[in-house]
């Protein structure tokens, strides 16, 4: 049973979703191609294989994967992300864009595939066309 936040946050509810031990490592490892149990499993070294289990059927509860029966006999399995899985690419971008930035040892960095120098994030408003400090931005409360 999950433990749940209780009160009207992007980020908590957010949390009540992916913010579970393993859940973003999961993620991630399936991004990365590894889209089966045993892929998995094999991929996060030191997850309890029951705990890989209770994450997976969560993930598919909350609608951030599917699975695909590829074998009948034994049942097994491809997991795939969902649009939504998918929407997460950009909150693992700025984790490791944190990790370069905070971490004593940094094991990834992220560049530009043509010229492979290190990039950034840039706010961006699609209403005025433009490129927008971070200290422009306000949090808001939805009606």
């Amino acid at each position: 049973m999950k433990n749940l936040y209780n009160f009207p946050c992007n980020i908590a509810q957010t949390l009540n979703i992916i913010g579970d031990k393993w859940t973003l490592l999961i993620l991630r490892a399936l991004s990365n191609g590894n889209d089966t149990y045993n892929k998995l499993l094999n991929n996060l070294e030191g997850i309890p294989s029951n705990l890989l289990s209770s994450r997976l059927k969560s993930l598919e509860e909350d609608e951030l994967i599917t699975s695909v029966l590829y074998q009948k006999h034994p049942p097994r399995y491809k997991y795939i992300l969902t649009e939504s899985g998918k929407d997460l690419e950009d909150v693992f971008n700025t984790i490791i864009l944190w990790g370069e930035k905070h971490l004593k040892k940094c094991y990834k960095e992220l560049v530009h595939s043509s010229c492979n120098h290190k990039i950034q994030i840039q706010y961006f408003c699609p209403h005025c066309q433009k490129t927008i400090d971070k200290n422009e931005i306000l949090v808001k409360d939805t009606p």
